[in-house]
């Protein structure tokens, strides 16, 4: 094969989904899911990054299967799923680029592509970005969408909002992406978003979507919310002595956390009776923490997280 042709192939690798490090969007492929794959409840529950906000609304999202070898997404094998079934204005998903990473769209134009089909609100879907400094909200950029049945890919060009006025060092700033219900629409029809493919990307033309190694999109999402247990996730054990004793392990992250987290401990975990129902953690840092259990009696003591709900879960999301 001449270096030409070789050349010539090489860039249609790029041309068809080569990493470039353009996607501001972290798990736009939809495919990291690790509270669970559905959720009723506003906030940060199943595809991890993308917020469900209520504002008044009923709704179910989930993370649902494409038939692997589909080609109305090509290359993808997970999708976003949005079943609103009473609507209310500023229902829909959200989207929060840490400040950070968002710093070089501040005075340009950023594009926004995706896949959707489904159902919009009364008044279309709203698609907008703002920035928030962790007080105050900046203008938004929008656009409105009318779905339909069909996976279609859309692409809308905005001029990022102004900062003036903002404090972006703040640690709780972000660019804020969404897909929903206006604020100026309370509507209660029910409405359906569908959503694959997500980028953001700074400049006027949307490029390919990048699909970038598996591994490497959970290490990003980790950085805002990591879990520990699960079935055979976690076993903490030793030996005691005495009345009482205090067991200590230092216990690091995957990866460095957004900020320190706050970290809540769920379920039974099957122990023996010389430790208590449930491990605790103290001293935690945005990279390490220290995993604490109370053990009594004398003798060896297992702390054992042995099915799904036993889980210690660590949250930096903004």
């Amino acid at each position: 094969m001449s270096k030409a042709r070789q050349l010539a192939n090489l860039g249609n690798v790029y041309d068809d989904g080569g990493i470039s490090g353009s996607n501001l969007l972290i798990n736009g492929n939809m495919e990291i899911a690790q509270r669970g794959t559905s959720q009723t409840t506003a906030g940060y529950g199943s595809i991890d990054r993308f917020n469900m906000s209520l504002s008044g609304a009923t709704a179910t999202m989930s993370q649902e299967s494409f038939t692997i070898g589909q080609t109305d997404v090509a290359g993808s094998d997970k999708y976003l799923k949005l079943d609103v079934t009473t609507g209310n204005n500023n229902s829909g998903i959200y989207y929060k680029v840490e400040a950070k990473d968002a710093f070089p769209a501040i005075n340009k134009q950023v594009t926004l592509s995706y896949y959707a089909k489904g159902t919009s609100p009364t008044n279309g879907l709203e698609v907008a970005i703002a920035w928030y400094d962790g007080s105050t909200l900046s203008s938004y950029a929008s656009t409105t969408v009318t779905l339909t049945s069909t996976w279609t890919k859309y692409t809308h060009t905005f001029d990022v909002p102004s900062i003036s006025g903002l404090t972006l060092t703040n640690a709780a700033a972000y660019l804020e992406l969404h897909w929903g219900q206006a604020d100026t629409d309370t509507g209660t029809s029910a409405y359906e978003v569908n959503l694959a493919q997500a980028k953001l990307e700074i400049g006027d033309t949307a490029t390919p979507f990048e699909h970038r190694p598996y591994g490497d999109e959970l290490a990003r999402c980790q950085r805002y919310y990591y879990q520990v247990g699960g079935v055979g996730g976690l076993l903490l054990g030793g030996y005691v002595t005495g009345a009482s004793d205090d067991y200590t392990s230092p216990f690091s992250y995957p990866t460095v956390m957004r900020t320190e987290p706050t970290v809540t401990t769920t379920g039974t975990w099957s122990t023996s009776n010389t430790a208590q129902t449930k491990p605790s953690v103290t001293r935690e840092k945005d990279y390490a923490c220290t995993i604490y259990v109370t053990t009594s009696g004398t003798g060896n003591w297992y702390m054992d997280a042995d099915s799904a709900d036993d889980l210690i879960k660590f949250d930096a999301e903004l």
